[in-house]
């Protein structure tokens, strides 16, 4: 049994390694549900993908379901030029839900907990999105940063505030999500130890009622896992906007 809450997102080396004592590629506990999350996936696309079938069987229908689902996230925020990026937009969303839900079984480790890797995910999304403004629109993308109609005193500060509040957006991605999965994984855990202590009392019916808020938790978790996935697409969406349209 973990004895603090938090000792559930300490990272562990599994098998150590350094490139050139320069770079730490270590195989953590981090990596190896990782790996659990990106296996759930491929298997998924897998089984959807093999055999496909006129009438679609209950992979295809559910894959084609999360591709309607991202598709019309996408079209909705960012128009019809933002189609293109649908694929990925599925993988990312994809990802976060597999690595959420994967957490909520007991003494799993959950990936998007831990700030490192949210952090790096809102960070490689960004850089991209501001690849793509550069690649869409040259200089001109750079008119995201300066707003029509204020008052040319007042541009300047304007400019400041506004690549500020770009450069922000990947500090809101990553904290939003894994703040919210860390909250949820303390709560059960401290619930639990209501729980088991009871237990170790002999308290059995004083049990009973930290139980049935775990399993409410976990129904709730059920449901932040999606709804912070669907966050993370929908702000990405809107991002991707702004790369395509850069005039306010």
């Amino acid at each position: 049994m973990l004895r603090s809450p938090l000792e559930q997102f300490e990272l562990f080396v599994l098998q150590p390694y350094a490139f050139k004592n320069l770079i730490d590629t270590s195989f953590t506990n981090a990596t190896l549900f990782l790996f659990f999350a990106v296996s759930i996936i491929a298997a998924l696309f897998f089984f959807a993908s093999v055999n496909p079938q006129l009438i679609p069987h209950r992979f295809q229908l559910f894959i084609n379901y999360i591709f309607e689902f991202i598709l019309n996230i996408v079209v909705s925020q960012a128009g019809i030029a933002a189609i293109r990026f649908v694929p990925l937009f599925v993988a990312i969303f994809c990802l976060i839900l597999s690595s959420n839900v994967i957490g909520l079984i007991p003494f799993a480790f959950t990936p998007t907990s831990h700030i490192a890797f949210t952090l790096t995910l809102a960070l490689s999304c960004n850089i991209a999105l501001i690849i793509i403004g550069f690649r869409e629109h040259g200089l001109k993308f750079l008119k995201l940063f300066v707003p029509k109609g204020g008052p040319a005193w007042l541009i300047p500060l304007i400019v400041v505030i506004e690549v500020l509040s770009y450069l922000l957006r990947t500090l809101s991605l990553s904290i939003r999500l894994f703040a919210n999965m860390m909250a949820g994984h303390t709560l059960l855990h401290i619930l639990s130890s209501f729980i088991t202590a009871f237990l170790k009392a002999g308290y059995i019916l004083g049990a009973v009622f930290p139980f049935l808020l775990v399993i409410a938790v976990i129904l709730l978790e059920l449901g932040i896992a999606f709804l912070q996935a669907y966050v993370f697409v929908v702000l990405l969406s809107i991002y991707l906007n702004d790369s395509f349209h850069p005039s306010h």
